[in-house]
């Protein structure tokens, strides 16, 4: 699985395929989407029509509450395969630990022997979600993979260590906290960047992949997808790594995943 990938949240489906052959075309082989994101077609569009063998991409989606059931996620997995045109997906992730994950849990477990998906995991788990899971005997494959949001105002140290003590993969979900709290002017970021000629946003980046953490942040500029895939040529020092520990607010600006408000919204939520 890559390092970075491109993310296609809030891509709409019109500029979506343009968006995955650009980045292709800078060297990107992961592609994030979900059913919820209404691009899944555009995405496997671009896919073919980039040329690139099919073996050299990783193509994540995620489904979601009202396929969460045992058969439900089985038929979901299917209808994802039909939409992005493609005879396996790398990664299928549960969208959310909400109403019957554990069901669909297991409907994941069938897909993935089946060869259906190469991989399965969760997204936005919290540490105790995680040790559930993996602490549930009826579970027989683990989560390969938690997709959170981390970034360098949240951090989630916790996670991070609950995810290795169980063998999870981290990635990371709007790594550059979607551009709040004047992120790419950030002083801390900034200031490090100079000494590597890096902007704030690749620092962050940096740092998470430091953390061996998986990112994917979202872009439709070409500019911004050269500039978040080139992180591979510095590392930053751990003097650097300490100054961003000391950033973290320890929660969340973009969504509060424990509000039962945004809980009750998940569970109407239509697409």
């Amino acid at each position: 699985m890559p390092m970075v990938g491109l993310g296609v949240f809030k891509v709409p489906p019109r500029k979506t395929k343009d968006c995955v052959l650009a980045a292709l075309k800078q060297g990107y082989r992961l592609i994030d989407t979900a059913q919820t994101y209404n691009n899944e077609k555009e995405v496997g569009e671009a896919i073919r029509e980039s040329g690139i063998p099919r073996k050299d991409i990783f193509v994540t989606t995620k489904i979601f509450l009202p396929d969460y059931s045992y058969e439900g996620a089985q038929k979901a997995t299917k209808r994802s395969l039909d939409a992005l045109g493609l005879n396996y997906i790398d990664l299928m992730l549960l969208h959310q630990p909400m109403a019957d994950y554990m069901g669909a849990w297991r409907g994941l477990e069938k897909m993935y022997n089946e060869g259906a998906c190469k991989a399965i995991g969760m997204s936005n788990c919290f540490p105790n979600v995680v040790a559930d899971m993996c602490e549930t005997k009826s579970i027989k494959i683990k989560p390969m993979v938690n997709q959170v949001e981390m970034h360098p105002f949240n951090q989630q140290e916790l996670n991070l260590k609950t995810m290795k003590n169980y063998g999870i993969v981290p990635e990371a979900w709007a790594p550059l906290n979607e551009g709040k709290r004047n992120f790419f002017k950030n002083a801390i970021l900034t200031e490090i960047g100079k000494k590597y000629g890096k902007t704030a946003a690749q620092v962050a980046l940096r740092w998470n992949i430091q953390r061996d953490v998986i990112v994917i942040p979202k872009s439709d500029e070409e500019y911004q997808l050269k500039e978040n895939i080139n992180i591979f040529d510095f590392k930053l020092s751990d003097d650097d790594m300490k100054k961003i520990a000391t950033m973290d607010i320890g929660h969340s600006e973009i969504v509060d995943l424990l509000n039962p408000e945004f809980v009750k919204y998940v569970h109407n939520f239509k697409y």
